[in-house]
């Protein structure tokens, strides 16, 4: 009988106060029906995090990219150097071997 009583004289005054129903169906609101809820904020932060470290790897990757071109367009002899190396290219009295390492199982 103790247990009722508890309840009834401690916790259903709170449950019954307007200001507790009010702000618990708020918050209830906010975390799960809202269109701005507290869950698609977080997931939207979580997708801004991952496009900002794609833009930096991007960033990098363009900035690289332009120094190995200028790179390739400031001599003949590097530019001959990356076709031969990357695409296998040669001259018309010239042949080619590649080597290739077995990959043992």
């Amino acid at each position: 009988m103790k247990n009722s009583s508890v309840f009834t004289t401690k916790i259903l005054p709170v449950i019954k106060n307007r200001y507790i129903i009010a702000i618990l169906a708020f918050l209830l609101w906010m975390t799960i029906f809202d269109e701005n809820s507290f869950v698609s904020i977080y997931k939207t932060r979580q997708k801004l995090q991952a496009l900002e470290k794609d833009k930096k790897y991007y960033t990098t990757e363009i900035a690289n990219n332009k120094e190995n071109l200028n790179e390739l367009m400031s001599s003949m002899d590097n530019l001959e150097k990356f076709a031969r190396e990357k695409y296998l290219m040669k001259r018309d009295n010239e042949d080619i071997f590649v080597f290739v390492e077995e990959v043992k199982k």
